[in-house]
């Protein structure tokens, strides 16, 4: 399954790469890519996943903020 959202904040490939880095911690997360210019970001990932528990993951690690397209 892929769930695509768009992370406002994202202005570096540093933030992509961390983004990228704490998708691997959130359950259900087979691969997360982030476009750190447009802020577009597509989650591959199983059942287990919930947008919630992303969402919480990612905006508790820095200035981001994510929006469902």
């Amino acid at each position: 399954m892929t769930t695509t959202v768009t992370i406002k904040g994202t202005h570096c490939e540093s933030c992509k790469f961390v983004i990228e880095d704490i998708c691997g911690e959130i359950t259900g997360v087979k691969q997360c890519t982030v476009d750190y210019k447009t802020g577009k970001t597509v989650i591959d990932h199983d059942e287990h996943f919930t947008l919630d528990a992303f969402k919480k993951k990612v905006e508790g690690i820095g200035e981001y903020t994510v929006e469902t397209l």
